[in-house]
């Protein structure tokens, strides 16, 4: 079954304009699943990524990705306020706040101070927290396809992108 027309992505399919797009996309997964960072904390960092820019696409996709690993609604829906919620361990804190710091302007000076990298150190080595920092990297990535290129949640990006 096709989508009807107004409900389509604003672009064409980027992979098919920009063939390069697939192998870039494919590095970025690659390192975002080395297992040097337990893939929910990725997948709940990203949800807070697209929670923070307000895109309905990533927020799904990732919420999505998180149903689909088993994670509780509970635990889903904390995303949005976990600076309050009891539910994330330490590490988790620091992925999210990582996320927090990166996508929110800091109106008192430097974004990522270094007491949070500190924190987010004392949970992560070097290579585990190059490779959340490089999953944040990842989201941010495709930030400009999903606010500018408008793909919808929940279909598959073969059915919605414009021919």
């Amino acid at each position: 079954m096709s989508i009807d027309q107004t409900l389509q992505s604003r672009l064409p399919n980027p992979a098919v304009l920009v063939p390069e797009l697939g192998q870039v996309a494919g590095a970025l997964a690659k390192i975002a699943g080395n297992g040097l960072v337990p893939q929910t904390t990725i997948s709940l960092a990203q949800l807070r990524a697209g929670q923070i820019v307000g895109s309905e696409y990533l927020t799904a996709l990732h919420t999505g990705n998180l149903r689909k690993a088993g994670e509780s609604e509970d635990r889903i829906a904390a995303v949005a306020s976990w600076q309050d919620a009891s539910c994330f361990t330490d590490a988790e804190r620091a992925a999210l706040a990582l996320v927090e710091a990166v996508l929110t302007a800091a109106p008192d000076g430097e974004r990522v101070p270094d007491d949070l990298y500190a924190q987010a150190s004392a949970h992560y080595d070097d290579k585990a927290l190059t490779t959340l920092i490089l999953s944040i990297g990842q989201v941010c990535f495709f930030l400009p396809l999903a606010l500018i290129g408008k793909p919808l949640p929940g279909v598959s990006p073969a059915e919605q992108w414009r021919n």
